[in-house]
């Protein structure tokens, strides 16, 4: 009894004096002004701001933490001459309250205020412990770091709480952003990589825009993942996209960015049309269609379709064939084939109208169309060119409309043939590095989106239960933007509709989000507003808090206003899988060689003479 009264009596700080919903003030008691105190020998840190307290009601527990506090007059002892300055004052401290204890431990929430006259404590060690035990029974412990103000106190988060959800790592750059993504992914790669079950049942794939875990043993040994790195500029490795999703005209609308109301419905006429899927089986069959577009043309002596329609039509075709004399055939129909706009008709040589038929007919019989590309891609484009002139030719299209879809086509094939390989994704290993450091600015914007929508809609088809799908997008500011003014307004909100239904729906169809970003203030409401869990980094820009302050319902006051300040490596952790927001210095990563690679050069060591 008497140990338990001195421990009252040292670690009791003051009583409540006013309860405004949340929001306690509790004056201190004049005893415990000091930064510390002693207790069975050993210093105990005193009430202060960012440290928590226990307001005892009954017996009820209920947790509280210190958001600020303040001093006022204390009148009692305002007119006594022979009073010393520190009793004519009154500590007051601001507490916002977070939870209580029950028979489980401490839980999140708030079940009962509490009253004027209560009295508060600090919390002895096995009751700090409690409040910072994220770990349900039924939970694995993942070490993150340890807590910045109390450098012994781990931090440990639940596996499940963790990546059963969609987690958010917001900070500036150089602020620890990608070093704490790689961090937490290192922990738990290393906690379960050699059990079967997870190598079977668990894929990650991480979308890395700068090329940071590309290196053999970033976040994991590289015997354990695999990794692609795109290059626009020369082939390389290749992603796998499947046939199924490379046939349908939606993506190759987001490929080519189609119109919604002209050129997208165009795309879908060329794609799934069996007409044209005939016409492309043989050369023999090409050049039967291409000589019945032709001679549509001479038919219709039409001065806004005539020579010039004749040779692009060819010319196109030419480059999508292997071993063809096309630039012979388009040379002989410059210098012979000729158009009369008075007179609305062809002719050939000097004035020979009668003789152009044949002279089509002749020219076409010495055309080789034998050898078409036996890729996909290839095929494509012919569709593309057949139907835009089919269309054109018989006007039932505006060459005006569809004329920018025609020229966006070889660039963007040529650029898709680097990257990707039309088959189903069949890794080796369950954990997938694709590095897009070294692709086009075009397709850094379209192949995040096809991968991620390929992998969800095939999570989703299949649907199984104990299949888990982790998407991992750092520097996600760059295809999760709703401000982006480089894009038209319909391919934006397409690229948007996509991953909010990922994030919205993913969960029902074990499929999460992982994101990080320098500016969560670009990032779509709607996405930071569904993420579960958050490692806020330092955040300077004002737009970036506000963004974060609006979506995240699990900070306090005195953690927003630290975003700005905190240090490199340390970061604030809220959300469902911790009871309460904590300030955390992330740990090291052992050995060095498995940290990304985003370090800031030394620039003194570059440029002195060794």
């Amino acid at each position: 009894m008497d140990d338990i009264l001195q421990k009252d009596s040292i670690f009791k700080v003051g009583k409540v004096i006013s309860v405004e919903g949340r929001t306690i003030k509790i004056e201190v008691d004049k005893t415990k002004n000091s930064a510390h105190l002693l207790y069975q020998g050993k210093l105990l840190r005193n009430i202060s701001v960012n440290g928590y307290v226990k307001i005892t009601k009954g017996f009820t527990r209920i947790i509280g933490k210190v958001e600020g506090e303040f001093i006022v007059e204390d009148k009692k002892y305002s007119n006594k001459n022979y009073t010393s300055e520190k009793q004519k004052i009154k500590r007051i401290l601001q507490v916002s309250l977070l939870g209580f204890f029950s028979a489980k431990g401490f839980e999140r929430g708030i079940k009962e205020l509490p009253l004027i006259n209560n009295e508060c404590f600090l919390l002895d060690l096995p009751e700090f412990e409690d409040v910072h035990n994220f770990v349900k029974k039924d939970d694995d412990p993942l070490t993150l770091g340890t807590l910045t103000h109390e450098n012994n106190q781990e931090i440990n988060v639940g596996v499940n709480d963790l990546f059963a959800s969609h987690i958010g790592i917001f900070g500036n750059t150089g602020s620890g952003k990608s070093y704490t993504l790689a961090k937490v992914y290192r922990e738990l790669f290393l906690e379960y990589i050699e059990n079967e079950n997870f190598r079977v049942n668990a894929k990650f794939f991480f979308i890395d825009f700068n090329g940071e875990y590309v290196n053999d043993n970033a976040i994991i040994d590289k015997r354990y993942k695999n990794v692609y790195s795109l290059n626009t500029r020369k082939e390389k490795d290749k992603f796998p996209i499947s046939e199924e999703q490379i046939s349908d005209y939606n993506f190759w609308s987001l490929v080519l960015e189609a119109t919604e109301k002209t050129q997208k419905p165009f795309l879908k006429r060329a794609i799934e049309n069996d007409f044209l899927t005939q016409r492309i089986q043989d050369g023999d069959s090409l050049i039967q269609f291409v000589k019945s577009l032709v001679l549509k043309i001479i038919d219709k002596n039409d001065d806004n379709v005539n020579i010039a329609q004749i040779i692009d039509l060819l010319s196109q075709l030419g480059d999508c064939l292997t071993n063809s004399n096309i630039s012979e055939t388009v040379l002989n129909l410059r210098q012979n084939l000729h158009y009369n706009s008075t007179t609305h008709g062809f002719y050939i040589g000097s004035n020979n109208y009668d003789g152009v038929i044949p002279f089509i007919v002749e020219l076409f019989e010495n055309i080789d169309f034998d050898e078409i590309e036996d890729d996909y891609l290839s095929k494509v484009r012919i569709r593309i060119i057949l139907q835009f002139h089919h269309e054109i030719i018989n006007g039932y299209s505006n060459i005006e409309h569809l004329s920018p879809l025609l020229k966006r086509t070889p660039p963007r094939i040529n650029d898709l043939r680097k990257v990707i390989v039309i088959n189903e994704i069949e890794n080796e290993h369950n954990i997938t590095v694709i590095s897009l450091r070294d692709v086009s600015i075009q397709m850094r914007k379209m192949l995040p989106l096809l991968i991620c929508k390929q992998l969800y809609e095939k999570k989703k088809e299949v649907n199984e239960k104990e299949k888990y799908l982790n998407l991992i997008i750092d520097e996600a500011h760059n295809i999760l933007s709703s401000i982006s003014q480089r894009e038209s307004e319909t391919w934006k909100d397409y690229r948007l509709e996509t991953f909010e239904e990922i994030i919205k729906e993913g969960r029902k169809f074990g499929t999460f989000l992982t994101i990080a970003s320098q500016r969560p203030s670009d990032i779509s409401a709607t996405i930071i507003s569904q993420l579960h869990n958050f490692f806020l980094h330092r955040l300077i820009n004002n737009n970036d808090i506000k963004a974060v302050e609006r979506t995240v319902s699990y900070l306090d006051k005195l953690s927003f206003e630290s975003l700005p300040i905190l240090p490199t490596g340390t970061c604030i952790l809220a959300g469902l899988s911790a009871q309460v927001p904590v300030m955390i210095d992330i740990g090291t990563i052992k050995p060095k060689e498995f940290e990304p690679d985003n370090k800031t050069m030394l620039l003194i060591e570059n440029w002195k003479d060794k």
